[in-house]
């Protein structure tokens, strides 16, 4: 059966902690060797990933071009307005002619049903690198880098500040998997999508919405935030008003634990969701966290190959 990357759930928890596992070792091998130099058993010479873009990206389409040159493979960039899908080719029948012409497929895009129909009608593997329901990739590079930093991932106390968006949605489904606790604070009318929610806390997450910024970061080990305004979302000067509560700056970061860590996908918009003090202070890991997106795939593209 053709092994899809969809959401963490599609891999379940054993296998991410076999994929981190993977992504720790192989980046430690690779340390003073040149980037574009491929690993030692190149495990996927010869395999080609194409990657579907819909939505701009700078960290998704180096990451994962990067990843598969490290593999030993190679990657094709479409820009979706510039293949027969933006004349109107269906998905279905893009997935079809790209199966007979690669191994893998990653899109990023908006409404997440499109990846679905993908997976629906490819005989190759599919992965997510964006939909507007969740950022699965993104938060494998997170854990490693909190990893990285010494944090046990079970027990783990994460508070998320903004908007209850797209990566907060693949980290509560992460906290489901690996057991890990997550306090959301949100404005009225942004909270997270209650699905995921739902499916954590049956997991044994404990998963907690507050309207107040401190209550989620206070004693937290890991602090993250997101863009508050999203690619192509409308109605941005209402939005940035009710998120303003829940910027992090010095005062917040001080209310969690001493050795917490910050974490931000990028691009960041300073002075909205974060300020300079915090992103480039002593507790930011955000440039591990966007260099850790292509060990972290890495090892995705490894278990969709069948390698994990």
């Amino acid at each position: 059966m053709t092994r899809h990357f969809l959401n963490l759930a599609d891999a379940g928890g054993d296998a991410i902690a076999a994929m981190l596992n993977d992504a720790i070792e192989r980046k430690a091998a690779r340390q003073g060797w040149a980037k574009g130099k491929p690993d030692a058993d190149a495990p996927l010479s010869g395999r080609v990933l194409a990657m579907i873009f819909e939505k701009n990206s700078t960290r998704t389409r180096v990451s994962f071009d990067m990843a598969m040159r490290q593999l030993g493979g190679s990657a094709i960039i479409l820009e979706a307005g510039s293949t027969q899908l933006g004349r109107g080719e269906t998905i279905a029948d893009t997935a079809r002619v790209l199966s007979r012409m690669v191994d893998a497929i990653m899109i990023r895009t908006d409404d997440h049903a499109k990846i679905e129909e993908m997976a629906a009608h490819a005989t190759v593997p599919v992965i997510n690198g964006l939909t507007d329901q969740s950022h699965p990739c993104q938060i494998m590079a997170d854990l490693l880098t909190l990893i990285e930093q010494g944090k046990a991932l079970p027990g783990l106390e994460l508070a998320w500040l903004g908007d209850g968006n797209n990566v907060l949605s693949s980290i509560i489904e992460a906290a489901g998997l690996l057991k890990f606790n997550v306090r959301a604070g949100t404005p009225q009318g942004y909270e997270p999508d209650a699905d995921f929610v739902a499916r954590a806390r049956a997991a044994g997450a404990t998963i907690t919405l507050t309207r107040d910024a401190a209550e989620a970061v206070r004693g937290a080990d890991v602090v993250v935030t997101d863009t508050w305004v999203s690619m192509g979302q409308e109605h941005a000067h209402n939005k940035l008003a009710a998120m303003a509560p829940y910027q992090v700056n010095a005062t917040l970061m001080a209310q969690a634990a001493p050795k917490a860590a910050f974490l931000h996908c990028l691009p960041a918009h300073r002075g909205e969701e974060v300020t300079d003090a915090v992103i480039d202070g002593p507790q930011s890991v955000v440039w591990d966290e966007a260099e850790n997106r292509i060990h972290a795939q890495k090892s995705v593209l490894r278990w969709v190959f069948g390698q994990l």
